[in-house]
């Protein structure tokens, strides 16, 4: 089961409670169990955890699940000035290849729930959106939602859109299948293998219109800092995460750490709650940042770094690295 408490902006909250407005339902029906009060929504620099998020969307769904491609719909609202500092690092890159190489290196600064990586293939680039990790209930939704998302993005660097050569969906064809062809250009596959989005080779190169590269250097540098910020800990978290990088090669369980903290295990999950987080989603930052430094500082092959970070087998880690950063270790480490 996959926790979702890592932050993001609010943006995407007031985005979709909007959405919800103009379809007729409440705002309080839109908040129902985020946590978040009606004025709380309307502060633009807040910073809410993806389980808020999930809540509202869970409520868009139930209320709204009738309405065709409410999802596609939803996507269609976020324009690049949505994505903050993340917006301009993207517009500013050089060519449209380096573009998607910003976006997915800061995917975790977007609002996707879907898990979005790159597979360069001969004469195009493949565009997986794998949606295995979000819940079945919300899937389509979010599936169209991010696709539709990542399609405005695309149209709004350049003054003529992109077409990509492909569109693959693994769901059924729905009622509405005409509506992807108006906003992707192309006739969408259903039923397909997995999600995808393939995109000729030739238009990676194409030059982007305000390329600026002290632009770009400063807005990444921007997305890096924000990335630390919100990955920073304090409390009982930044606790958790000291005793779990003392000893990662045998990763201990939540009761070792609880005992540790002099805490119950089941204060130990409620104080975590709190600070929205969870003994998991500590334990997979903890690896993920071990992870990152041994395979650019340490000669080791990646079956002994696995075995360092508490992996049964390589094969875990090689998965679960590719759901951190959309590429598996060796990838990662040739390209630092």
């Amino acid at each position: 089961m996959h926790n979702w408490d890592f932050q993001r902006g609010i943006a995407s909250m007031q985005l979709q409670a909007q959405l919800g407005l103009e379809h007729g339902l409440p705002l309080s029906a839109c908040l129902e169990g985020t946590g978040l009060s009606e004025v709380a929504l309307a502060d633009p620099a807040a910073v809410v955890g993806a389980h808020q998020e999930l809540a509202l969307v869970r409520n868009l769904v139930r209320h709204l699940g009738h309405v065709p491609g409410l999802g596609l719909e939803a996507g269609t609202r976020y324009h690049f000035t949505a994505y903050g500092i993340l917006g301009f690092a993207i517009i500013s890159s050089p060519d449209f290849r380096s573009a998607i190489e910003v976006a997915l290196r800061y995917l975790n600064l977007t609002y996707a729930f879907i898990h979005i990586y790159a597979e360069p293939a001969p004469d195009e680039m493949r565009l997986v959106m794998d949606d295995r990790a979000v819940p079945e209930d919300v899937r389509q939704y979010l599936l169209e939602r991010d696709a539709s998302a990542a399609m405005l993005l695309q149209r709004e660097m350049f003054a003529a859109p992109l077409a990509p050569r492909r569109l693959s969906l693994r769901g059924p064809r729905p009622s509405y299948a005409a509506r992807f062809r108006e906003l992707f250009g192309v006739e969408a596959e259903f039923g397909a293998e997995r999600n995808e989005v393939a995109l000729d080779a030739a238009v990676l190169h194409a030059p982007l219109p305000q390329a600026n590269a002290s632009s770009r250097r400063m807005a990444e540098e921007q997305c890096l800092k924000l990335l630390a910020a919100r990955k920073a800990r304090a409390g009982v978290a930044a606790r958790v995460r000291d005793s779990i990088l003392r000893h990662p090669g045998r990763m201990p369980d939540m009761d070792a750490v609880a005992a540790e903290l002099l805490l119950t295990p089941r204060t130990l999950r409620r104080r975590l709650l709190e600070e929205g987080t969870s003994y998991k989603a500590l334990a997979d930052e903890v690896r993920e940042t071990l992870a990152e430094e041994l395979l650019t500082t340490a000669q080791l092959s990646v079956e002994q770094i696995a075995d360092r970070l508490g992996y049964s087998e390589a094969a875990s880690f090689i998965h679960a690295f590719k759901r951190w950063k959309g590429k598996p270790p060796h990838r990662y480490r040739l390209a630092r």
